[in-house]
């Protein structure tokens, strides 16, 4: 349902899609969505997913590349934002990546958590807890955007400013 209201979303802002090019999952869902909204689709995927027949074979472009690095890398070339759905270790792991190079001023676009029925909450909270024990400054917990609805998550990113980075550890060095 999130991926189907998120497709909606963007069909009606006019904001195509750039996700990581494979039919299965949630992604897959969200890709078909689109697609059938008539967003433009990109996907970029591995050659090695490819060659296992994951990779999409509808959108309106599928770059195909070598390695896990190289996909992370062009995806973030082609996006205009970042928003992450409900998913696993690979959705972590790109939020978090996108995430500290937004902190470290490597890139600046925004970076958005879908909270579709409070999937997010419990790390929200991780995140909340990491803030108030010093590990994470306030400045770059508020890098990313969360909303329940999509409609008001892509007007939170419209709105988001990237943050001036010109040092990002305090004086105690964390």
């Amino acid at each position: 349902m999130a991926a189907q209201q998120l497709a909606q979303a963007l069909a009606v802002a006019g904001i195509g899609l750039v996700y990581g090019g494979g039919h299965v999952g949630l992604m897959g869902v969200l890709a078909d969505a689109a697609l059938e909204t008539g967003c433009e689709v990109i996907g970029v995927i591995p050659e090695a997913l490819h060659l296992r027949e994951i990779g999409h074979g509808g959108l309106s472009e599928l770059h195909v590349v070598s390695s896990m690095h190289e996909r992370k890398a062009k995806m973030a070339e082609l996006a205009d934002g970042f928003i992450a759905l409900p998913g696993g270790l690979g959705t972590l792991e790109e939020l978090f990546e996108v995430w500290t190079w937004t902190q470290l001023g490597f890139q600046r676009k925004p970076i958005a958590l879908l909270d579709a029925a409070g999937f997010w909450r419990p790390l929200i909270a991780m995140v909340e807890r990491m803030v108030h024990e010093g590990f994470v400054h306030t400045k770059h917990r508020r890098m990313l955007c969360i909303e329940q609805d999509p409609v008001a998550l892509l007007e939170q990113m419209r709105a988001w400013q990237p943050p001036e980075v010109a040092k990002w550890l305090d004086d105690r060095g964390l």
